[in-house]
Parts: C-alpha cells; sequence; structure tokens
C-alpha cells in the first residue's frame, strides 16, 4: 500500500492545513458550538473539498476514494466539524449509488428518479449550496440498517411517511434528508429524498458529546411523491451499505488525522512543562507512555489506510470486513491514545480551558458513530462464520 502523497494530494492537504489553522482554531470552533458557519463552509467548498469525490458530470473533481485521506486527516487535525462527511461523503455516495445504472430496479421507475435526484442535488452538493444528510437510525434499534418502524403508506400521489429517525448527523443544516423507510405495500426497504421544508416534519436539534450536533425527526403524515422513492429492496440495501462504507472510511481518516494532532500536543507539553528541573519528557515512564501513543498513531493511520483501500475492494465480504477491522483497531488506538493525552497533561487535562479535551472528546465520540466496537466485532463475526459455513 502506497502511503505517500501524489503531488497533488500534498498540495490540496498544504492549502487546506493552512485553512483549518485559519478558519478552525479553539476559539472559533468552540464560538460555534457545532452549528454550521456559511464563510467556512463555503471556503471548504472553493478548495474543492465538497466536491471531491462527486463524479465530474455533476460538477465535482471525480477524484479516486484515496482522496479522503489527505483531506480527512487534515480536517480530523483540525476537528472541523462541518457536515463533509455527512454530506460530501455519505450523502453523495448514496445518492450517486442509487443513480447508477446497476440497482437492478430500473423497471419500477426508482432508478430514473434516483438519476433525476442525482442531477439536481449532487451539484449542488458539490458547490457547497446544498447539504444532504442521511436519516436511517431509529429509536430503539441501534445501528440496525433496515428500516422498521419508519414506514411509507399509500400509492402515488397519495404516497405518506410517518415514524421518527434520530441522532441524524447535522440534519438541522440540511436541504434535505435521505431517508430510508419501510414500503407498507412491498414490505421492502425504500430509500427516499425528502426536502427539510416538506409538511409535516418535525426536527429537534442538539449538541453532542464533542459538540457536533444531530436531530430528532418525526415524520407525521409527510406526503412523498414517486420522483422521492430512489431505491427499493435489495437496491435499497446495496445503496445503503456502499454510502456507510464511504462514510466510515472518511471517519477513520477523521480520527487519524485528530490522533495525530493530540500526539503533538502531548509531546510539546511534556518537553515545556518541567518538574524537578527538568522537563516532564526526561522521565522514562513517561516516554514509554509516548511510545506507546505513537505506536497507537502508525496503527490508527495504517488502518485508516486499509479503509480507504476498502472501498475500491470488488469483493462485498472482504470489503465488509476490511472495512470494520479498520474502524474497531482507530477505535481502539483513538481511545488510547485519548486517555493516556489526558493523563499526561496532569490535573489539567481534565479541565476544558485545554484543547486536549476537545480532542478526547472526538475520539470517543468516534467509536459511536456508524457502529461502535461492539458492532464491528459483530459484523466480523459474522463474516467468519459465513466463511466456514
Amino acid at each position: 500500500m502506497n502511503f505517500e502523497y501524489s503531488p497533488e494530494q500534498q498540495m490540496l492537504a498544504d492549502s487546506l492545513r493552512r485553512l483549518v489553522s485559519e478558519r478552525w482554531t479553539q476559539a472559533q470552533r468552540r464560538a460555534r458550538q457545532g452549528g454550521l458557519d456559511p464563510a467556512a463552509w463555503q471556503a471548504l467548498a472553493d478548495l474543492g473539498i465538497t466536491g471531491l469525490t462527486i463524479p465530474a458530470e455533476y460538477g465535482g473533481f471525480g477524484e479516486p476514494p484515496d482522496s479522503l485521506l489527505p483531506v480527512h486527516l487534515e480536517l480530523g487535525r483540525g476537528l472541523v466539524d462541518e457536515p463533509v462527511i455527512a454530506s460530501s461523503v455519505i450523502g453523495a455516495a448514496l445518492l450517486g449509488a442509487c443513480g447508477a445504472d446497476n440497482t437492478g430496479d430500473a423497471g419500477d421507475g426508482a432508478h430514473q428518479h434516483a438519476s433525476a435526484a442525482a442531477h439536481n442535488w449532487l451539484p449542488r452538493i458539490a458547490s457547497g449550496q446544498a447539504i444532504v444528510t442521511l436519516a436511517y437510525q431509529e429509536p430503539g434499534r441501534r445501528y440496525a440498517t433496515e428500516p422498521r418502524d419508519c414506514r411509507l403508506s399509500g400509492r402515488g400521489a397519495a404516497q405518506v411517511l410517518n415514524g421518527s429517525k434520530h441522532l441524524v448527523w447535522h440534519a438541522a443544516a440540511a436541504q434535505a434528508w435521505l431517508v430510508s423507510a419501510m414500503e407498507a405495500a412491498s414490505g421492502q426497504p425504500v430509500l427516499l429524498i425528502v426536502p427539510a421544508d416538506a409538511a409535516g416534519v418535525t426536527v429537534n436539534e442538539t449538541a453532542t458529546l464533542d459538540r457536533s450536533r444531530c436531530a430528532r425527526i418525526d415524520f407525521k403524515q409527510t406526503p412523498v411523491p414517486d420522483s422521492a422513492v430512489l431505491a427499493r429492496g435489495d437496491a435499497a440495501r446495496g445503496a445503503l451499505a456502499s454510502a456507510l462504507q464511504w462514510g466510515v472510511a472518511a471517519l477513520c481518516a477523521h480520527a487519524a488525522g485528530a490522533m495525530t494532532r493530540l500526539l503533538e500536543i502531548t509531546a510539546e507539553y511534556l518537553k515545556t512543562r518541567r518538574q524537578f528541573s527538568q522537563p516532564l519528557a526526561a522521565f522514562q515512564a513517561l516516554q514509554h507512555r509516548i511510545a506507546e501513543m505513537a505506536v497507537a498513531r502508525e496503527i490508527g493511520v495504517s488502518m485508516a489506510y486499509v479503509a480507504v483501500a476498502a472501498l475500491s475492494e470488488p469483493d462485498a465480504h472482504q470489503r465488509r470486513r476490511m472495512i470494520a477491522a479498520a474502524k474497531l483497531e482507530v477505535a481502539r488506538a483513538g481511545r488510547l491514545i485519548g486517555q493516556y493525552a489526558i493523563q499526561l497533561h496532569g490535573g489539567i487535562g481534565m479541565t476544558d480551558e485545554l484543547e486536549v479535551g476537545d480532542y478526547f472528546k472526538r475520539l470517543t465520540a468516534f467509536d459511536l458513530l456508524l457502529g461502535d466496537s461492539a458492532e464491528q466485532l459483530t459484523v466480523l463475526t459474522t463474516q467468519e462464520q459465513e466463511q466456514e459455513a
């Protein structure tokens, strides 16, 4: 696996690091409290971040999956909390998967609708004019991807959506949501695109552990036209799985960037903080802790590369296994680095004064997003059982 950036990727990473250092200082991040800053968001769009992997025919740059690494490593270093992953990665990937001519359900009109939705929304996502996020989790069902309680009933112009989705990342900032639901008539899952201004919708936003924003969305007799149905049945399942895999890969790179910066902050603190007339970095026990953090950081970055490489893996079972293993190991590395960073800063590490706590919270929240460690272990165990069978 090639760990070296291409010249173009290096230029993009350098430009992004400069932008992040200007727009996402500790004071600026905390002032926004996870809310969308239109100027900062547009700055990311102007740099090409929001359209990075969107095909050129939709106004993006059509970069391959490995372009996620330099971008999200830098965004993670700066704890950028704008909805790049939620919209420009997950949302764009799902729209692209539904609109691709391989859904197998083109005969029911869903593919045509998905293609139209892709042409409508992807250019706007690429330019930063629109944010489209995924709503797939239902209350009380943890990470289940098969919809059950959110239901689409009726036919044609009389179709309505009822139910709830929760933990919808950046839902309040979005112009539309990609919603999974169970179609009452067929008993099959469907993927819908629902505008944020649709009738019968209630959005309750809340802050999360790491100062990001999520929301619960309640649908009550929300009208849904036929044109909003993007995929049905196995096509819907496949598109959702693909979008989540893209999201996990980008999240792994983001977490790897955060742990890299947290290690740098901690090492610098040990070099400058003095005890008994010498820097803390001179104590062998603390050197061992830093060495453990460095090893964990290398594992985290390496597994972020594995996650991104998995997006190009043609075998679906192997791809799923690689993604699950990567998220599991990145979460483990992030947990170790976050906890050691707090401990090595001593009492001040527990205060809200330092950025250390911000990075610790982001790395803790990473484990919970798109499937925690227990969920990833379940995936790996299931894959092994299937291979043995």
